[in-house]
């Protein structure tokens, strides 16, 4: 049997739709983003972003549609985020994925956006073994899961404050290096060296699972400015130990958890999994534990609608529909 589910994602600021064909099979995956039009406010604008997602949804998904090479007939399922995100950009894409489901006599399907991001890697992935640890780090979020299986997951350890991709956008913004915050400080580290200024690595050498970045953003700025005083401030070496300090946190813990929970796989998702030096330390980690590590390719870690379909697809083999009244949720 073939179920092709129409995905669509718009918790912040990417307009995204997609077609997948059974779980796994990408027939299509468009993104509409946005980043050009909130680098100028240095971070994403909530009512900008909802009113472009206004303007796009309707292209983005025919586009989508079209490019699948499927028609409206031959969609089994409307799947949408609607859960956790910015409250606007979330009730954009449900409305219209409501109406669309509505219009075309197809079952309704909800997702949490989280474990969207964890399926990206069984798009790709899908012979992974478990129980496994999952990294979900990204901009709003950073969680460590343990999964016994694809579809079933408890919580184990999260960040107290910021999130990584939080910490990446502030510190980012602080040094001057742009917006978006990651790609900025990854670009400006490869021409730095880590070890010249010293920055904590908070919560490393603690038993628990938990995260916390504010005390390292915080520790940026204080020696950024000790380092401007002596006339030894060098942006490039500030961002390479800041990336590098950070890194070694998530690597820590999601290894920590690994060994704990005698994990057979470690798995990363979200945005910030798309960070060439976590991917470098993360991989060189598990293969002195001999746990391997996957992440998704780069453009299934950032926001997409693939993600969001092919999640949906055990929801739909389940039966386990969303009425047309559904609401969004900012928070998990």
């Amino acid at each position: 049997m073939t179920i092709n589910i129409l995905g669509i994602e718009t918790s912040c600021d990417e307009t995204a739709a997609a077609v997948v064909q059974n779980g796994r099979h990408i027939m299509s995956n468009v993104v509409n983003s946005q980043i050009d039009i909130h680098r100028q406010f240095g971070g994403v604008v909530p009512e900008v972003a909802s009113r472009k997602h206004v303007e796009n949804i309707g292209l983005v998904v025919e586009q989508a549609i079209s490019d699948s090479g499927l028609s409206y007939a031959d969609l089994d399922a409307v799947a949408v985020t609607n859960r956790p995100g910015l409250i606007g950009a979330l009730l954009v894409g449900l409305s219209f994925a409501k109406a669309f489901a509505y219009g075309i006599d197809k079952p309704l399907i909800t997702v949490n956006h989280l474990y969207g991001h964890i399926y990206a890697n069984l798009l790709e992935h899908p012979h992974m073994e478990f129980p496994a640890i999952c990294l979900v780090v990204s901009g709003g979020h950073t969680s460590l899961l343990l999964m016994h299986s694809d579809s079933e997951y408890d919580l184990i350890g999260e960040t107290l404050d910021d999130a990584a991709g939080e910490a990446f956008d502030k510190v980012a913004r602080f040094l001057g290096l742009g917006y978006p915050g990651g790609p900025a400080i990854q670009k400006a580290a490869a021409s730095g060296q880590p070890g010249r200024y010293s920055l904590p690595r908070v919560f490393l050498n603690r038993s628990d699972l938990e995260f916390s970045f504010s005390g390292l953003k915080t520790a940026v700025m204080n020696e950024w400015r000790k380092a401007q005083q002596r006339g030894e401030a060098d942006v490039n070496d500030m961002a390479a130990e800041f990336q590098y300090a950070l890194v070694e946190v998530l690597v820590g813990k999601t290894m920590q958890a690994a060994e704990q929970n005698n994990a057979r796989s470690v798995i990363m998702a979200g945005g910030v999994a798309a960070n060439s030096l976590l991917r470098e330390l993360m991989t060189q980690r598990g293969r002195e534990l001999g746990k391997p590590v996957y992440y998704p390719s780069l453009s299934l870690c950032t926001d997409n609608a693939a993600m969001i379909a092919a999640a949906a697809y055990p929801l739909f083999i389940q039966g386990r529909f969303a009425p047309l009244n559904a609401n969004a949720q900012a928070s998990l």
